[in-house]
Order: structure tokens, then C-alpha cells, then sequence
């Protein structure tokens, strides 16, 4: 499962789950279209795939998405990228409902998937093992004073809970890690209020330049891999060097 699959990492990743011989469940809040473009994608490439509406703040929404992933087989792999980012804002201007809509997909939503593939992969429930991989943020370390300072809160929670979960959970044959991308080329940015965002900042990262989603997906892959089959509550940096 690929959750907010419909553009950006997300669908970057889908499509590199699928080369890579997975059948898929997607989701999507609103976009059908750009998320059934990539099931489509994924359906080309010889996977079984399914593109699944919801909201993954509401639990009822993530309950039915993961049935859907129960129809297709047994659950080996649930990549956490449904996330949020808001329009630009100091701490002082922000509003109550900002910062809980903010927490609620951002860390509720993760935490309520990641809570669903435990209970299907875990060998302590007649699982078999699999991996868990949460796309957290570099501004989890960069705090993102001025813009975004409560989605960087919500990345910071992302990653203390990867690190709490991967240990609760090391000895059951699931694995959780991080995957922390700087800044990507993605319609985040417009969307946010802030299309210039990449040009100003590529300035600021030791490599020059923004990452393209691919390369997040490759590193999101090897985790979800068995080449990863020792690695557990790591937060990998894919920023750069910023």
C-alpha cells in the first residue's frame, strides 16, 4: 500500500514498487484521476493494482483502504506518504484548525496505517513480516521557521515514531524506517503559495539543486527491500546534504 499516491513522491514511488514485480492498493483524498493515471501505469507494468478515495485522518476511511488491500493478498509493505503542508505561515498567525488538520493527517493518518499493517504483518498475529516506510521530511531537523513550523512538527512526530515503533515491533519480523527528503520537485510547492520555492532555495543545498522524485522512490524502494533486511528505525536523509 501507497498512501497519497496520486502525484508527487507518492506516485513516483508506486510506479517503482510496481517495476519492481508488487501488486499495489493506492490512495487518494480528491485527485481520481492523477492516482488512476498511475494505477494505470502500474496495471501496464503487469501488477494488479487499486486506486482507494480516503481521507487518512479519518479511521473509517483507513479501515476500508487496508480491505482493499486484503482482497489482493497478504500486506508485505506500507509506504506512509499521505501528508499535508499549508500555506506559508509564522507560528503567530496560525489557526487552531491549521495546526490540528495539519497534525491529524500528518501523524494521526501515519500512525493509523502504520497501527493496520502491524496487525497484518506482525508474526505475533499470524503475519509474516514486512516493512513500513514513512516519508517524514528534512524540515523535521531544519525546523522551518517562518513557513511551515507546525509541519515540521508533525515530521518531527513521524520521526520519533518511527523510531518507537521499529523497536516495539523489530523482534516480529516488521521493519520501520524513515525516509526524510529535502527539497523535490514537486506541485507542493505551488500549491502551498510558493512556486519560486525550489529556484530560491537550491542556493542553500551542497548539491545545487532539488531532488527529483525518482530519486526518492529509489531510496524508499531499497527500504521496502529485501536488500534492507537488516535495517530498521533509520531516518535516511535524501536532502542533498542540507
Amino acid at each position: 500500500m501507497v498512501t497519497g499516491a496520486g502525484r508527487g513522491i507518492g506516485a513516483a514511488v508506486a510506479r517503482r514498487l510496481a517495476a519492481d514485480g508488487l501488486d499495489l492498493v493506492l490512495t487518494f483524498v480528491d485527485d481520481r484521476a492523477s492516482c488512476e493515471r498511475v494505477a494505470a501505469d502500474a496495471r501496464a507494468a503487469g501488477r494488479r493494482c487499486e486506486a482507494v478515495q480516503g481521507d487518512v485522518a479519518d479511521e473509517r476511511h483507513v479501515l476500508a483502504a487496508f480491505a482493499a488491500a486484503d482482497a489482493l493478498g497478504r500486506l508485505t509493505l506500507l509506504v506512509n506518504n499521505a501528508g499535508i503542508v499549508q500555506t506559508p505561515s509564522r507560528v503567530a498567525d496560525m489557526s487552531a484548525d491549521r495546526v490540528a488538520r495539519m497534525m491529524a493527517v500528518n501523524v494521526v493518518g501515519t500512525i493509523l496505517c502504520a497501527r493496520e499493517a502491524v496487525r497484518r504483518m506482525s508474526t505475533s498475529s499470524g503475519g509474516s513480516g514486512g516493512a513500513i516506510v514513512n516519508v517524514s521530511s528534512a524540515a523535521a531537523r531544519l525546523g522551518s521557521p517562518g513557513e511551515w513550523a507546525d509541519y515540521a512538527a508533525s515530521k518531527g512526530a513521524v520521526d520519533t515514531f518511527t523510531l518507537g515503533l521499529a523497536r516495539e515491533v523489530a523482534a516480529e519480523g516488521v521493519r520501520v524506517n524513515a525516509v526524510r527528503p529535502g527539497l523535490t520537485v514537486t506541485e507542493a510547492h505551488a500549491r502551498s503559495g510558493r512556486p519560486d520555492r525550489l529556484d530560491r532555495m537550491a542556493p542553500l543545498i551542497p548539491m545545487g539543486r532539488a531532488a527529483e522524485v525518482e530519486e526518492v522512490a529509489a531510496a524508499v524502494a531499497w527500504l521496502c527491500s529485501d536488500e534492507a533486511s537488516y535495517v530498521t528505525g533509520a531516518l535516511l536523509d535524501v536532502s542533498g546534504g542540507r
